[in-house]
């Protein structure tokens, strides 16, 4: 499966470690790289996106609806032995239970970056939180999961992913980013094919974010995925859950950028204690 990615690298030596970003559904690499990829090569980063199979310029479009999660895993898998090191792995929305899904049965990497992502438990709590609080508007993301943008329209993308203030043309912008996605997909992150990650499991850098004013992963679920991980969530205020793409975008960039430096950081130091104590 040949799949596009979108690289930025920075104009120096870079960081011993590449981010690779891994989107959400109805959409594709080019999210990142309105902001997040040019923010972080700018900080030393080798920042990378893939679009998944059927997806913005990859392969597969025309058989997008019988796409599984299992595929979208496969791709991320190719995707990864295309950096040069072990990966700092973030993932939004969908793109996040695809990133968990890897870790099943992947090791190796650098560490997990979960942004408003589906929660380890699926997407059914998701859809319940939705329906009961905001019933009109999942169903017309029903709708639109259905059938796809031709659907939807500025506005309906607005009250589903972005801040009150997000500027009309921004919002026109983004709308020629979206796309159809597979219910496939869907349908295994609600029944068919559940995380098989237990609880601390997991023991590798990661991080936890959500958004505020989110109303499709609210930041009750997104705290819940935290507890499951055994760290704390960092909730955004003023923020929905396109967060790569808010007009606050900084803060959620901010956020990641000190948390990878750290991390970063404290692996160089633990690789070159090990270096010295070899060499001794």
């Amino acid at each position: 499966m040949k799949l596009d990615m979108i690289s930025r690298y920075p104009e120096s030596a870079p960081k011993s470690t590449p981010l690779l970003f891994v989107h959400g559904s109805f959409s594709d690499a080019r999210i990142w790289d309105q902001h997040f990829l040019p923010y972080f090569a700018d900080h030393a980063y080798e920042a990378h996106a893939v679009s998944l199979r059927g997806h913005g310029l990859s392969e597969g479009y025309e058989r997008l609806y019988s796409w599984r999660l299992a595929d979208y895993v496969a791709d991320l898998e190719q995707a990864v032995r295309r950096m040069p090191q072990p990966p700092m792995l973030i993932g939004h929305s969908m793109g996040g239970m695809v990133v968990q899904k890897y870790l099943e049965s992947h090791t190796g990497i650098a560490g997990m970056a979960l942004m408003a992502s589906v929660p380890p438990q699926g997407l059914l709590p998701n859809n319940l939180h939705m329906a009961m609080r905001h019933p009109i508007l999942f169903q017309q993301m029903v709708m639109f999961s259905l059938l796809g943008p031709r659907f939807g329209s500025p506005d309906m993308l607005q009250r589903l992913l972005f801040s009150q203030e997000t500027p009309r043309e921004k919002l026109e912008e983004y709308f020629e980013l979206m796309q159809a996605e597979s219910q496939m997909v869907a349908l295994d992150m609600i029944w068919f094919n559940p995380l098989r990650l237990k609880s601390g499991q997991l023991w590798l850098p990661l991080l936890v974010m959500g958004a505020q004013n989110d109303v499709f992963v609210s930041p009750a679920l997104v705290r819940e995925t935290a507890r499951f991980y055994r760290t704390e969530a960092r909730i955004i205020p003023n923020m929905a859950h396109a967060m790569m793409l808010e007009t606050n975008w900084r803060e959620a960039a901010d956020i990641l950028l000190d948390w990878l430096n750290r991390t970063v950081n404290a692996q160089s130091a633990t690789d070159a204690a090990s270096t010295a104590k070899k060499t001794v």
